[in-house]
């Protein structure tokens, strides 16, 4: 293994998926991280690509079956979340209803401070969830408690909730190895990198930064870390 000063000349760190899938790999991928869509469930999807994903098809396609899914996971699974990705991903966004969608995000988890970035996300007056009649549906039924006073004006009752929808941490953490090495290390970058070596030993550390979104200094560290030990029960 060289330094990895040398071995860094050229590399380019990535923050955003190089396609943002839809239609029947988003269900599989979505599927892959724990929502119970009937799909078979993709192997391995990267979480917060699947989760950036996810929000497009629910606020720019008006997909609010998603959408509801993908609210009821972020409420179960988000002290999984490396939220520094996902806020590198979700700035990257162009479209308006979907920054909104996770500036609200970061507003009603606003109890944790990992998230508080995002909520910059939006500015300017709030986005209505529904195309048509969204005033109507608050006046009528009030306010989705959990999007109350952010940017995204959600009528009660337009998004489900129910934790059936989603698999829990311990049915996930059994068969999605990097989530299961972000409940043993936290939800990091390096965490991201054990589970692809503990799944490929033979990952180069430029490789192991492209696919975990990490640096390499921090890839080449977890290569060494993951030789001394000789490599991880995954």
């Amino acid at each position: 293994m060289t330094s990895g000063k040398g071995s860094d000349m050229g590399f380019n760190r990535r923050t955003t998926a190089a396609l943002v899938q839809s239609g029947v790999a988003l269900t599989s991928a979505m599927a892959g991280i724990g929502m119970r869509f009937a799909a078979v469930p993709a192997e391995e999807p990267n979480i917060e690509d699947t989760l950036i994903a996810a929000s497009i098809e629910g606020m720019e396609r008006d997909d609010l079956r998603v959408l509801s899914v993908l609210v009821t996971w972020l409420g179960v699974h988000r002290a999984r979340i490396n939220a520094d990705r996902l806020m590198r991903a979700a700035s990257t966004l162009e479209q308006p209803r979907s920054l909104a969608f996770w500036a609200a995000v970061a507003s009603w988890q606003g109890t944790d401070r990992r998230f508080t970035r995002m909520a910059h996300l939006c500015a300017g007056k709030r986005v209505d969830l529904l195309g048509v009649g969204t005033g109507f549906q608050v006046k009528r039924k009030g306010e989705d408690d959990r999007f109350r006073g952010t940017c995204l004006r959600v009528p009660e009752g337009a998004l489900r909730d129910r934790a059936g929808d989603v698999e829990q941490p311990s049915e996930l953490a059994r068969r999605h190895v990097t989530y299961r090495w972000r409940v043993i290390m936290g939800p990091s970058y390096r965490a991201d990198m054990w589970a692809s070596l503990s799944c490929d030993p033979t990952l180069s550390a430029s490789e192991l930064a492209r696919r975990t979104y990490g640096s390499f200094a921090t890839a080449w560290q977890v290569k060494r870390d993951f030789a001394m030990v000789g490599g991880g029960e995954g």
